[in-house]
């Protein structure tokens, strides 16, 4: 049986997604017991050229919402980037779980050779749908995803495996 675009791309984003934002609300208790400002955890990063925890975040979630938009060819929810809080950042993983959850397989399924353009460091890349969700959206997506875990994680917070891949 061949897997379709819908059940490589929808079900793995909500399985993160959900995940990713058990993991804010153990951040957020963490930082309370630890009595740790939330700031200093929202702003935390591996190394000083990486992006903070907020923007990965933000980034898992924009993998998701706009590989969903673009392979069903509508246009992409645009979010202010303006999370400062768990409760913002959690916030916003439910809207994008709302949105993937709005699709069907008929949406999605059928985009492989759906033409895909980006703009990346100033210039147009263009993908098949195939290739941008197998060769783009997915490393990213859970490159981004494990980011925000190994930040927490280097915080000192008591993560594992299973709390990264959630309800499997």
């Amino acid at each position: 049986m061949t897997m379709s675009m819908y059940q490589a791309s929808v079900p793995a984003f909500l399985q993160i997604l959900n995940s990713l934002s058990a993991i804010l609300g153990k951040a957020e208790a963490f930082a309370a017991e630890r009595k740790i400002e939330p700031a200093v955890l929202l702003g935390y990063r591996l190394a000083p050229d990486m992006f903070a925890l907020t923007r990965q975040v933000q980034i898992v979630t924009d993998q998701a919402k706009g590989c969903c938009a673009r392979l069903a060819g509508i246009d992409v929810p645009k979010y202010d980037d303006d999370e400062t809080s768990f409760a913002d950042l959690k916030g916003r993983i439910a809207r994008t779980i709302d949105f993937v959850q709005s699709f069907k397989p008929g949406d999605i399924d059928g985009s492989e050779e759906r033409a895909v353009t980006l703009t990346i460091g100033g210039r147009e890349v263009g993908f098949t749908g195939q290739a941008y969700l197998v060769g783009f959206v997915l490393p990213n997506f859970y490159f981004h995803a494990s980011t925000a875990y190994d930040i927490l994680r280097h915080a000192g917070m008591p993560l594992g495996k299973r709390d990264f891949l959630g309800a499997t």
